[in-house]
């Protein structure tokens, strides 16, 4: 049986613009797509839907058949005695009808003999299976689904839906690969794949590297001075952190196992990093006691070379 006309497959005029194509192509694949069609023959009807996309959505391919539909077809008589006429019962120039031919379909052989197709006929020559060309696709997931795992949910560019697992431990900007849901293959190639790019989104106050997180811990001047505990929120739990004593900003506390968990392997480690927090607006009683204080303690930058000190804040 000959195949149909792309544009009636598609159910488009042959004026229909790119954009018009495309959307009864999304349409139509929804529809006969083998994973959601429950009709017998729809394999068939998504394969001659991916068909006619293929060549009208390809502005060569369909000035190509446009150019053939016009000038005709092999197989018509114009009368007796005449070469093939065509759909519309037009004369075709035999060595044209080939150019046209392999235009359109990649090349379908030459006749040996020198009447071209109309002494020696086509020769049939088989296709090489050619595979499907992989689909892009991109998918945004929490910050909790890539540390701990799950599954996300998927409507392809097909129209199709597939659920993707999500490996726990997983980078923003991994790729992940989804098999045999990419483009359709030609000449019994298999179909390719679909590559999914993964985009983590930040969480509120965890960061991480790797497997490993940090967090910012602010403390008092005091605290820092006379050490504190403090209890970090994780994804799962908590952990009571001691900030020992003269500790300065910028020191990194080491949670041995307390960072992301991949399937496979040692969890990461989590990194408390202390940061001095400066009161503002102090009384004049408080900016007093803390003047006497900082007049009786060692001067930080005596041993620190290339800064010395001046003045006293108070001074300033």
């Amino acid at each position: 049986m000959a195949a149909r006309d792309p544009y009636e497959v598609l159910g488009v005029s042959r004026s229909a613009t790119e954009d018009e194509i495309r959307a009864a192509y999304r349409k139509l694949a929804r529809t006969h797509h083998p994973d959601v069609s429950t009709e017998p023959d729809a394999d068939k009807k998504f394969a001659e839907v991916q068909e006619a996309y293929e060549i009208l959505s390809d502005a060569e391919k369909r000035a190509a058949y446009d150019r053939f539909g016009r000038a005709g077809g092999p197989g018509a008589s114009s009368g007796p005695g005449g070469p093939a006429g065509g759909w519309g019962g037009q004369q075709v120039d035999p060595s044209q009808f080939e150019d046209i031919f392999e235009q359109m379909f990649g090349g379908g052989g030459r006749t040996a003999g020198p009447g071209g197709f109309g002494a020696g006929g086509p020769r049939a020559t088989r296709q090489a299976p050619q595979q499907g060309g992989n689909v892009s696709h991109t998918v945004s997931i929490t910050f909790q689904t890539a540390a701990r795992g799950g599954t996300e949910h998927l409507e392809l560019q097909d129209g199709s839906q597939v659920d993707l697992r999500i490996p726990a431990g997983i980078e923003d900007g991994a790729k992940l690969r989804i098999r045999g849901r990419g483009g359709m293959g030609a000449h019994g190639g298999g179909r390719g794949d679909v590559i999914v790019t993964v985009n983590v989104g930040r969480h509120p106050w965890l960061t991480r590297q790797g497997l490993d997180l940090s967090v910012e811990v602010p403390i008092t001047i005091a605290e820092a001075s006379l050490g504190t505990t403090v209890r970090v929120s994780l994804l799962k739990g908590s952990v009571d952190l001691r900030i020992p004593p003269g500790s300065s900003s910028g020191t990194r506390l080491r949670v041995r196992g307390q960072g992301l968990a991949p399937e496979s392997g040692d969890p990461g480690d989590l990194y408390a990093v202390v940061a001095i927090a400066a009161p503002k607006d102090l009384s004049d009683a408080d900016k007093a006691r803390l003047e006497d204080l900082s007049a009786r303690l060692p001067d930080p930058r005596t041993d620190h070379a290339g800064v010395e000190s001046i003045s006293s804040g108070a001074d300033s």
